[in-house]
């Protein structure tokens, strides 16, 4: 399909899409589109000087390394996932042979690579650590503060609330990936410990592959203060956000995540809602140093549970940490000033200049 946002022109192909964690259906939905990207690529897009490729999916460097050489363009690689470092620790590659072609690969596309980004500063410290000598730079998620803010005023907070439910209640939300490195069950464990508190509900927002067995876990549990929903159009998440008094964002508790920022904190922080965030490293240092919600042990439902009791009896607390963050992400993840930087380091990779960031 093509078409064109904002006078940029876009290219969409074809991918096979599945939630099956089975190898061969995996690896069907990884190659599919590293084919038929490199395919479409070759014949409808012309020359240019540089070529971005997103990783995860690493096996999409593929498609990226062969384009470029094409198109004789440079090429510069986005981290936003250690991989396969984080599909191992999830225990979502466990075939030999796979493991080792995927860090053969990570291993040349880094080689090819004219610039590396990574998305945090664990991200960019773990790849400088072994590729010294390749120009890396941090490139943060962020968020368009200006247009956030408006799709959150656009919304009516009372409207929401009603349609989904939540008049009167104190509400925990999640929205986004109801993947495996999230840890999910955690926060249902959460709200099992909350049952007695009538007045606190939690609700998720999205899809994702555990989705399936979180609602069974909840419904065995009996957690009834628990709602599941399907996922939102983008326009609205913002509005979601604002109408809701808590959000939470949980990891795993593995080292790989250490250096991570999920990009939800920062939405999260831009609509003015307290964290608790239930994640360590990384993410855990920015929202102590934002001072925008309360930080608690990855995979402890009793310390997540006492943070948001902590939250619903201090209303005037949480709104100050929920003011807190929105202020920092102003400051410091303003979309519009990372995507200045981000132009800088390309207009430096096609003049072959020293980084500038």
């Amino acid at each position: 399909m093509e078409e064109s946002i904002n006078d940029v022109k876009i290219l969409r192909t074809w991918i096979y899409a599945t939630k099956s964690k089975a190898f061969v259906r995996r690896l069907l939905n990884y190659f599919s589109f590293v084919l038929s990207s490199f395919f479409i690529g070759a014949w409808k897009v012309g020359r240019h000087d540089i070529l971005i490729v997103e990783s995860p999916p690493l096996f999409l460097g593929i498609s990226g390394v062969l384009l470029s050489l094409l198109k004789r363009a440079k090429l510069v690689t986005n981290i936003s996932d250690l991989w396969p470092e984080s599909a191992i620790a999830m225990g979502i590659l466990r075939n030999n042979f796979l493991v080792r072609f995927s860090r053969w690969l990570e291993e040349f596309i880094y080689k090819q690579s004219q610039l590396i980004t990574g998305q945090t500063q664990g991200i960019v410290d773990n790849i400088h650590s072994r590729f010294p000598h390749k120009r890396i730079s941090l490139i943060t998620n962020g968020v368009n503060v200006g247009s956030f803010l408006k799709l959150c005023e656009a919304e009516n907070k009372s409207d929401l609330r009603q349609e989904f439910g939540f008049e009167n209640k104190f509400v925990v939300v999640y929205a986004g990936l109801h993947g495996l490195a999230q840890g999910l069950e955690t926060v249902v464990e959460a709200a099992g410990l909350l049952i007695e508190h009538r007045d606190i509900i939690f609700a998720f927002f999205g899809d994702g592959p555990e989705k399936a067995k979180l609602i069974d876990l909840a419904r065995r549990a009996g957690t009834d203060n628990v709602r599941f929903f399907p996922s939102q159009p983008t326009r609205r998440v913002p509005g979601l956000l604002a109408a809701s008094n808590l959000a939470i964002i949980p990891l795993k508790k593995l080292p790989i995540f250490q250096g991570a920022l999920p990009s939800k904190m920062f939405e999260a922080m831009a609509a003015a809602v307290p964290l608790v965030v239930s994640v360590d490293g990384e993410a855990r240092r920015l929202v102590e140093t934002a001072e925008a919600g309360i930080a608690v042990a990855p995979e402890d439902p009793g310390a997540m549970a006492g943070a948001i009791l902590t939250l619903v009896n201090d209303r005037k607390y949480a709104e100050t940490l929920g003011l807190n963050g929105q202020r920092y992400v102003m400051q410091h993840y303003d979309r519009q000033k990372i995507a200045q930087r981000f132009e800088q380091l390309l207009i430096d990779v096609r003049s072959c200049a020293p980084a500038t960031a």
